[in-house]
């Protein structure tokens, strides 16, 4: 019997902006410790063998951040806080229950486009 993979992977945006850029940015001040806390409450949990927390750059999300994205599932959480990564690993993760109001606005995550898709959109 090999090593289980991952049940999930909670990829987690820790881009920075520089000061003075137009767009927000995911880790600021008062939200750098969010990845830390994550990963802490995973630990805590006692679930770190089977959830995967990844640190990623851009998500293309800024203005709804901080963001993280959970997989399997497709599920994009925005606006997070402690408050809320510990309310999705208790109810999401452990319990199998998206956490609805916590998901990110569905202007802003709509339903996948295939790559065939996007080519035939883009004309190529």
């Amino acid at each position: 019997m090999g090593i289980p993979q991952p049940a999930f992977y909670i990829m987690k945006c820790e881009q920075s902006a520089p000061p003075g850029m137009p767009k927000p940015s995911c880790v600021t001040p008062q939200t750098q410790d969010l990845f830390q806390h994550l990963a802490q409450a995973i630990m805590k949990e006692g679930i770190m063998g089977t959830v995967q927390p990844i640190r990623t750059s851009c998500m293309n999300r800024c203005s709804a951040g901080p963001i993280m994205l959970v997989e399997p599932g497709h599920t994009m959480y925005a606006g997070l806080t402690k408050e809320k990564i510990d309310r999705i690993i208790t109810e999401h993760i452990i319990g199998g229950s998206v956490v609805e109001e916590y998901v990110i606005d569905q202007e802003m995550w709509d339903t996948a486009i295939s790559p065939a898709d996007m080519k035939k959109q883009m004309g190529r």
